[in-house]
C-alpha cells in the first residue's frame, strides 16, 4: 500500500524588499524603449500636462497600457506597477491617473489624433526594425481585417444600448494588420460604437479604413488588402474602396441574393475547383467556381469578381433552405485580377484571424469598459490599442518560433510572470529570475535582442 508523503506547513509573510513579482514585463518595458512610443507619447500628449504636474501624461498612458498587457481590465490595475518602481519607475496615484483621463475626454478629437499619432510613428519604426519579419516587407499585400465585436456592459453607462445579439452594452468596430501564418496581429483601429449600430453600416467601415491607413508607414499604404465580412458588402463601401487613386485591393464578403443563387444552380460540374485547406493543400469536400459572367453587375464597381465557395457541412450542422444539393455555399468579391480561386478564397477565408486579434483584445482590456462616459471609453480604447501593440512588436521583434503567435494569456503564464529579484553591483542593476523557470533562456535571449536594436534618437 502506497503512502502519501504529508508536505511540510508553509508559512507566508510579507518583509522582503528587492522581489519583482512580473519582471517579465522589462520585456514590454524595452519594446517601449526601442520603438520610441514612450518618447512619442510624452511629445503628443504634452498639451494636457498642467502647470507644476510632476507626472507626464505620456507615461502615465503607457503605464496604463502596460498594465493592461500585463493583464489588468480597469484604471486602478495600475496598482500592480506602483508597487514596484525599481522595475516601472514612478507611478502616478489613482486620483492622478483619473484626472488625466477626464482631461484627455474633455478634449476628445484631439486626444485621440494625439495617440493615433503617437501609435503611427511608434509601429513605422517598429517595422524598420523587424525587418523581414515586418508586414510587406516582402512586397506582399498587408491585409486589414475590419470587424464588428459586442461588448456587454454590466451597468448603464453612456451610450449602451440593445445590441442585436439581444445583449446591452457596445458594437465597436475594429480592424487589425495580419502579420500572416507565422504571427499575430496588430490593431490598426478602435473605434467605439453605441450598441445599437449596425454591422453594415458603410460609413463606421469607411472610417476605419481611413484610420488603418493613416496608422500604416506611408510607404506600405499602396500595399493593403481591406477583408471584411458580409457586412462591408455593400455600394458605398466597396465604390469608395475602388475611387480613382486609391489603389486599395478589397476580398470582401457578398450576400448570396437570389440571382446568386440562380447562377450557382446553373454552374456545371465542371466549374467547380476543389478548394484548399487552412496549410494550402486540397480540402475534400469544398470547392470554388467563379460566376462573375453569370450576373449583372452594371451597378457594382469595375473589375468585382464574385466568387463561390461550396462545401458539405460538418457533421452536426443543421441545413439551410438557401443551402441546395445538401451543399454549404458562401461568397465573397475581389478586385485582384490574377490568381487560382482556391488561392484567393483561401486568402479570403484568413480574414476569420480577425477573430483571434478581437479575442486578444478582449483579453488586454476590451471586455469590459470600465469608465461611464462614452468619450472616457473612447480613450480606453486607445489605451487598449496600445497594449495590444505593446505586445504584438514585442513578439515580432524579440520571439520566434511558436512564440510568436502566443496569445496575451499564454504570454502572461510563461514570460510576463516570473518572478525576479534585483541585484545591485558593479555599478549595475541585475534583474535576476530563476534558473529552472522552463522559459528562462527564451525571455533571456528576447531581452537581449531588444536591448541591442538602436532606439529613435
Amino acid at each position: 500500500m502506497k503512502t502519501i508523503a504529508s508536505r511540510p506547513k508553509i508559512v507566508m509573510s510579507a518583509d522582503t524588499s528587492g522581489l519583482i513579482s512580473q519582471s517579465g514585463a522589462l520585456l514590454l518595458l524595452e519594446t517601449l524603449h526601442v520603438t520610441g512610443l514612450n518618447h512619442a507619447l510624452s511629445e503628443h500628449l504634452q498639451r494636457w500636462r498642467p502647470a507644476r504636474a510632476i507626472h507626464d501624461p505620456g507615461k502615465i498612458v503607457a503605464d496604463l497600457a502596460v498594465s493592461l498587457a500585463l493583464g489588468g481590465d480597469c484604471l486602478a490595475d495600475i496598482a500592480t506597477l506602483r508597487s514596484q518602481p525599481e522595475l516601472f519607475g514612478t507611478i502616478a496615484s489613482d486620483p492622478t491617473v483619473s484626472r488625466l483621463i477626464d482631461r484627455l475626454a474633455a478634449d476628445t478629437t484631439k486626444a485621440l489624433k494625439a495617440i493615433r499619432r503617437a501609435r503611427a510613428i511608434a509601429r513605422e519604426h517598429a517595422w524598420t526594425l523587424a525587418g523581414p519579419a515586418a508586414p510587406g516587407t516582402d512586397g506582399h499585400l498587408i491585409p486589414i481585417d475590419l470587424d464588428a465585436t459586442i461588448v456587454i456592459a454590466h451597468s448603464d453607462k453612456e451610450n449602451a444600448t440593445p445590441t442585436w445579439k439581444k445583449t446591452f452594452g457596445f458594437h465597436p468596430m475594429t480592424a487589425f494588420a495580419d502579420h500572416g501564418t507565422n504571427g499575430t496581429g496588430e490593431p490598426l483601429a478602435l473605434i467605439l460604437r453605441p450598441g445599437n449600430a449596425g454591422s453594415n453600416t458603410a460609413a463606421d467601415h469607411i472610417t476605419a479604413t481611413v484610420l488603418a491607413l493613416a496608422q500604416l508607414p506611408r510607404a506600405r499604404r499602396r500595399q493593403v488588402l481591406i477583408r471584411t465580412d458580409s457586412g462591408g458588402g455593400t455600394h458605398e463601401f466597396l465604390t469608395w474602396l475602388t475611387r480613382p487613386g486609391r489603389r486599395l485591393k478589397y476580398s470582401i464578403g457578398f450576400t448570396i441574393t437570389d440571382d446568386i443563387g440562380e447562377a450557382i444552380l446553373r454552374l456545371p460540374a465542371t466549374a467547380w475547383t476543389p478548394a484548399y485547406d487552412a496549410d494550402g493543400h486540397m480540402r475534400p469536400g469544398a470547392w470554388v467556381a467563379e460566376i462573375t459572367g453569370m450576373l449583372n453587375l452594371a451597378s457594382w464597381p469595375s473589375g468585382m469578381r464574385v466568387i463561390v465557395r461550396k462545401e458539405r457541412p460538418h457533421p452536426g450542422a443543421r441545413p439551410r433552405f438557401t443551402d441546395p444539393d445538401g451543399h454549404r455555399f458562401t461568397c465573397f468579391v475581389t478586385n485582384t485580377r490574377g490568381g487560382q480561386l482556391p488561392e484567393l478564397e483561401l486568402r479570403h477565408r484568413r480574414r476569420a484571424r480577425a477573430e483571434d486579434r478581437i479575442r486578444t483584445a478582449k483579453d488586454t482590456g476590451l471586455r469590459n469598459l470600465p469608465l461611464h462616459d462614452f468619450t472616457q471609453n473612447q480613450i480606453w480604447c486607445e489605451i487598449v490599442a496600445l497594449a495590444c501593440e505593446l505586445i504584438s512588436w514585442m513578439q515580432m521583434l524579440a520571439l520566434n518560433g511558436p512564440a510568436r503567435r502566443w496569445e496575451p494569456k499564454r504570454l502572461r503564464l510563461r514570460l510576463f510572470s516570473v518572478a525576479g529579484r534585483l541585484v545591485r553591483g558593479g555599478r549595475r542593476l541585475r534583474l535576476r529570475i530563476a534558473a529552472r523557470w522552463p522559459w528562462a533562456p527564451q525571455i533571456i535571449t528576447a531581452v537581449t535582442r531588444l536591448q541591442a536594436l538602436p532606439a529613435p534618437s
